[in-house]
């Protein structure tokens, strides 16, 4: 039997996966069951930030496996502490909700705008927007075809167009929680805003005194050559999500909150039994070590250029090729036809894995360790894909 029909027998049909056995990974390379080699530049969507294996992961978690697994939240423990410490220096918020994903941070977030203000229910998001898989995060979601089947959804959520300022301030009502959106629409199609959008959006939500809550569960944690998106606009949120990459490949999820709103959740409001797992912020710590001694952010800025000259260089003049867009290694390559997935075949055949983000995008998000030899392999199969196409 095959590995395609043991999944078919035993798993859930929920996933269209690549036709791809990967058997081991060790830096920026995978490989299949056969010993083929793949160069790997979706990085787990977005998640191997530091590749695979790194050492620094491996060796943070099997020094806290070995010293203490799970407690559960009943009781305190160093690397939850820890870990808490950093994120909120790095983030310049004051509290930390740990949870075991993005979609769970992102309900946590929803909850808690809620919380705090009472008096208000309605969350304005953004269409083509990708914020989770619960029921109150796909209804947060601004793309319908993740909701279909799944009605009613939760109520008091609205959707409106992504950086425009008055479509914004139209949708408020007096019963207005809070803005909820990404900094870049990554599942939407790396779909990066105007320069000002989030500072006006902040001073929008000031004005009318509701909540701005920013979903960087894929634009944080470097992945744009800041550690937070939002420090491109000078801004600070009130709330901000976290996961994917946190964890060096372990799940992890963070929901930072300032004081003030954190303290709308009490005691029993919200819980998770895994969240800050001590095995998973001990890797998130080795993580932001990592970030810091190896100075990946300005590398990540560097070649997040790089690829952008080169494909810009190399795809001009393709027909084929709409527009092509990015912030650090977060790269979009937007397709005049709906051909996405057959060009991120072509790659994996030709030894490289790059990912879709909807039927006319691919998609690249690249660990932050690549180097310039990386990025010129890439390009050149990403180009013969797309002439072959």
């Amino acid at each position: 039997m095959t590995f395609v029909q043991q999944e078919q027998q035993l798993i859930f049909q929920t996933y269209k996966r690549f036709p791809l056995f990967i058997q081991r990974g060790e830096g920026v390379w995978v490989w299949d069951e056969q010993g083929k080699k793949y160069l790997d530049f979706l990085a787990g969507i977005a998640v191997n930030a530091l590749g695979h294996c790194h050492p620094a992961i491996v060796q943070a978690a099997q020094r806290q496996l070995t010293q203490l697994g799970h407690t559960s939240n009943l009781y305190y423990t160093q690397s939850m502490l820890s870990l808490a410490q950093r994120l909120v220096s790095l983030s310049n918020l004051e509290k930390v909700f740990y949870a075991n994903s993005g979609a769970e941070a992102n309900e946590a977030a929803i909850k808690l705008a809620r919380k705090y203000h009472p008096e208000k229910f309605e969350i304005i998001c953004c269409h083509q927007s990708f914020h989770g898989r619960t029921l109150a995060t796909i209804t947060a979601t601004g793309q319908p075809k993740y909701q279909k089947g799944f009605e009613p959804l939760v109520p008091g959520f609205k959707h409106v167009a992504y950086n425009n300022l008055n479509a914004l301030e139209t949708a408020i009502s007096e019963q207005t929680a809070s803005i909820f959106l990404e900094p870049i629409q990554g599942e939407g199609g790396v779909i990066i805003p105007d320069e000002n959008y989030l500072k006006q959006v902040r001073e929008l939500c000031d004005q009318r005194e509701i909540l701005l809550v920013l979903d960087e569960v894929q634009t944080g944690c470097g992945r744009t050559g800041k550690f937070f998106a939002y420090e491109h606009s000078r801004i600070l949120p009130d709330i901000v999500t976290l996961a994917k990459a946190l964890g060096g490949g372990l799940p992890i999820g963070v929901c930072l909150a300032k004081e003030k709103v954190a303290a709308a959740f009490q005691f029993g409001d919200h819980a998770s039994t895994f969240g800050g797992h001590p095995v998973s912020c001990a890797a998130a710590l080795a993580f932001l070590d990592t970030i810091e001694s190896d100075n990946l952010l300005a590398r990540c800025q560097d070649l997040g250029a790089l690829i952008l000259a080169r494909l810009k260089e190399h795809l001009h003049d393709t027909p084929i090729v709409k527009e092509i867009r990015g912030k650090g290694l977060m790269i979009g390559i937007e397709l005049h036809q709906e051909v996405a997935g057959e060009v991120v075949l072509k790659c994996q055949e030709k030894g490289l894995l790059i990912g879709t983000a909807g039927s006319n995008v691919v998609r690249m998000l690249p660990p932050l360790i690549i180097s310039e030899s990386h990025v010129e392999q890439a390009c050149e199969v990403v180009l013969e894909a797309l002439q072959a196409v």
